[in-house]
């Protein structure tokens, strides 16, 4: 995921400024939080800690199933907000926003049963393993998916008795606080969750602040670097769910146009603004070339349109800078060798707008091969055959999402299973998460799990708890 420091305009350092993607125009103003400001939010986060921790499973539940019912019956105003914010299409706001309550209402159901106690048998004794909060967890989201992102933290972290605050992107300042307020009407205790609207350069400051206990952060491998930087300098856990390259492999014995369709809707993920959307198409050649034609058709289908209209595919960018850097990745990559075999232009329109693109004879060297493109781009990359699609798609510095594409499915699941290095690996579907099933990367894609119960354990204090009676000791004194 690439730096986002400039996609909104700070004012003398004093307040943040929107920019609607859609038109180039200003939006609202709001002002930064001053570093003075956070570490005092930070020290009443860490106190409403204190007592939130010893709440009752029950009454947090209610509390997350109500922001649940806040999120639904706030939908459409919310999708809205992204559109405005960051060009997010309203179909796709709204289907955030309910993933965003689902992913609420299933911790709210099954954090008790993560988080209980599990016996283990010493031989003597009474032996087993709490998992107890830790405090207050600093989260710097980013602004691609800027409800979801927050609440696949916010949910779990909250139901395992944390505090939490909130850094968001400078470009949606109205939806990070949009968030924090939908959690205090539920019920969430206003100083325990935080929206904090501080400029990237005081992040570090806040992470080596004592009343924060560990950093969560969805960014890119810069931004990964540097929070890993200043949490390590002060022993803090920190979890980074970092870029993709995403790599889906196209067997011979894949059905082409079903093959096309799933890879065409992998690369658009929110306009193909998602780090886990698939990037790398790696084709065996010999089906290579009916693959590119179908590939070219499946992405046609994703045209530019107003992003505020239910039948809208593709949006614009987040701002004009991306889009720029989106097309320069395109045009370097046609410069070293690859064929533009559709879109590849900026279109003559106010905005952040550029075209679904594909590209073919994809090779090492150019950006659309080395790179992540984070934009409506797929690499169409040919292989010589299995072993060799898995070599390439291997052959990179991340390793988030992956997907094989192939009628055989205990093939598919070998190569998913055994042979893919990335954190989750698809058969015949595109790559997502989900509340219910571990979330997260490895290589420069990050470290740490978010979501199910591996989620929800990676800001809990995993403590062994061992019980003896005394051997020899007289009565137990009352008084």
């Amino acid at each position: 995921m690439t730096e986002q420091a400039e996609l909104a305009r700070p004012e003398a350092g004093k307040t943040i400024e929107t920019v609607n993607p859609a038109t180039g125009e200003p939006g609202k103003n709001y002002p930064q939080t001053s570093l003075d400001e956070a570490r005092a939010a930070a020290s009443a986060a860490r106190q409403a800690f204190l007592e939130w921790r010893r709440t009752r499973f029950a009454e947090r539940s209610a509390i997350i199933r109500k922001a649940a019912e806040i999120l639904r019956a706030r939908k459409d105003e919310f999708a809205r907000l992204m559109t405005e914010e960051m060009g997010k299409t309203v179909t796709d706001g709204r289907a955030e926003v309910e993933k965003c309550a689902a992913h609420c209402d299933w911790f709210a159901e099954h954090a008790e049963g993560y988080l209980a106690e599990q016996p283990v048998d010493l031989g003597q004794g009474e032996t087993f393993v709490t998992f107890n909060p830790i405090g207050v967890v600093l989260a710097v989201m980013p602004w691609n998916f800027p409800f979801w992102q927050v609440f696949r933290f916010a949910a779990p972290a909250l139901m395992a008795g944390n505090g939490a605050l909130l850094k968001h992107a400078s470009n949606v300042p109205g939806c990070a606080l949009a968030i924090e307020e939908v959690l205090h009407q539920a019920g969430v205790p206003r100083d325990l969750f935080r929206t904090l609207l501080l400029p990237s350069r005081e992040v570090e400051a806040l992470i080596k602040d004592d009343n924060v206990a560990a950093v969560t952060l969805t960014g890119s491998v810069a931004a990964g670097r540097s929070v890993a930087t200043s949490a390590g300098s002060v022993l803090k856990k920190c979890v980074l769910e970092l870029g993709g390259s995403d790599a889906y492999i196209v067997l011979e014995d894949a059905g082409v146009e079903a093959a096309a369709k799933v890879s065409a809707a992998a690369r658009m993920v929110n306009g193909g603004q998602s780090c886990i959307a698939g990037k790398r198409f790696i084709v065996v050649r010999s089906i290579l070339d009916r693959f590119e034609g179908a590939m070219v058709e499946a992405m046609r289908g994703f045209e530019m349109g107003d992003p505020a209209s239910d039948a809208t595919k593709l949006g614009p960018m987040v701002s004009a800078k991306a889009r720029d850097d989106i097309h320069r990745q395109v045009t370097a990559s046609v410069d070293k060798g690859a064929k533009l075999l559709l879109g590849g232009k900026i279109p003559d329109r106010t905005g952040a707008w550029y075209p679904a693109t594909v590209l073919s004879d994809v090779r090492p060297g150019q950006p659309a091969h080395d790179e992540e493109v984070f934009g409506p781009v797929a690499a169409i990359i040919a292989a010589e055959d299995e072993a060799d699609a898995i070599r390439i798609a291997n052959a990179s510095e991340f390793g988030l999402g992956s997907g094989v594409l192939t009628s055989d499915l205990d093939r598919g699941r070998r190569i998913a299973a055994e042979e893919l290095e990335a954190g989750l690996s698809f058969v015949n579907d595109n790559v997502r998460s989900d509340p219910r099933a571990p979330f997260g990367g490895v290589k420069h894609s990050g470290y740490g799990r978010e979501c199910s119960a591996f989620g929800i354990r990676e800001f809990v204090n995993i403590k062994t708890v061992h019980v003896k009676a005394l051997q020899g000791g007289g009565a137990a004194r009352t008084e």
